[in-house]
């Protein structure tokens, strides 16, 4: 009777996690690194457009567009995760988010493809692994040789700059 509790605890454990991290993933390039998101939190993909600068933002910020009438505040991932120059180019795209019904841009290099994951293609993140906090990353991911990191968008747009974001968009 033991083993059976320890395996159904073991099951319960995996299914927890199966439905924090499989699932479908929007996966994105920036400089040489692969990168995925939930595409639930995605609601269009964009080319990327002049914005308008906001005086006093963070670099990352990159401004605001207006999106069929509202205004939606740009960010810039590169800039964000400290990757070095920035350079715009017909494969920078901008990927619109709606994240707990606020709506946010972010600027990447390119969109790869949509692909859906399961529990045992996504392992944990050793510590020294990312030049991004591990805090914002659900998992890596390996598919056909290929390195993923998956990133917990709303938990890198984190309240303080969700609100700092917030305010450019109502300015």
């Amino acid at each position: 009777m033991s083993t059976e509790n320890i395996s159904s605890a073991n099951t319960k454990s995996t299914s927890v996690k199966s439905t924090s991290a499989a699932g479908e993933y929007l996966t994105f390039v920036l400089g040489e690194e692969q990168y995925g998101l939930e595409i639930l939190k995605v609601q269009e993909i964009r080319g990327y457009d002049a914005v308008t600068q906001i005086a006093n933002t963070p670099d990352f910020i990159k401004g605001v567009v207006n999106l069929r009438g509202k205004i939606v505040p740009i960010v810039d991932l590169r800039i964000k995760f400290n990757l070095g120059k920035v350079e715009y180019d017909e494969f920078t795209v901008v990927i619109i988010l709606n994240l707990n019904g606020r709506v946010v841009g972010i600027v990447v290099d390119g969109v790869s493809d949509v692909m859906a994951l399961k529990e045992e293609q996504i392992r944990d993140v050793p510590s020294l692994v990312s030049n991004i906090d591990t805090k914002y990353i659900v998992g890596l991911a390996t598919v056909e040789e290929q390195m993923f990191i998956l990133v917990d968008i709303e938990q890198l747009m984190n309240s303080q700059e969700m609100a700092l974001i917030e305010a450019v968009a109502v300015h």
